[in-house]
């Protein structure tokens, strides 16, 4: 993809503020609209008021659990992509989230490139359901 066919909202959430910045700029820069959020209760806030295409989500976060975020986010929005980030590896906490529906699972420190390939896979997967929805009448 281009910068131009990047123009959608990418809704980056992580307490730590040097790596949410950071990362936020790096995909500004390529032509993603980001806006950002240091909490699950933030997050769920701007997803009600300004709702993203696909959200990039820490799992541990002080406050609302990055589980406990994606759960209201779907609950808003069943068809935002969620991509959790964790730098934990609990196989099984992983497994759990993939079959509750998150898009995928990358371990910090994330490459950002591979953060991109899968920002742009979870936007193409938002608008092929979109599409089959409207094709079903719902």
């Amino acid at each position: 993809m281009d910068k131009k066919q990047r123009e959608f909202k990418v809704l980056l959430v992580d307490d730590e503020d040097v790596f949410r910045e950071a990362t936020a700029r790096q995909l500004s820069v390529r032509g993603f609209i980001v806006l950002t959020a240091a909490s699950g209760e933030a997050a769920v806030e701007l997803v009600r008021n300004d709702p993203p295409e696909v959200v990039v989500l820490d799992q541990q976060m002080p406050g609302m659990h990055g589980s406990d975020t994606f759960i209201e986010i779907k609950k808003l929005d069943p068809l935002i992509e969620v991509i959790m980030l964790t730098g934990n590896t609990s196989v099984d906490n992983a497994i759990e989230l993939m079959q509750m529906g998150t898009f995928d699972y990358l371990m910090k420190p994330i490459n950002i490139d591979e953060l991109l390939y899968k920002i742009e896979d979870a936007y193409t997967r938002k608008k092929l359901n979109e599409k089959q929805q409207r094709e079903a009448g719902q």
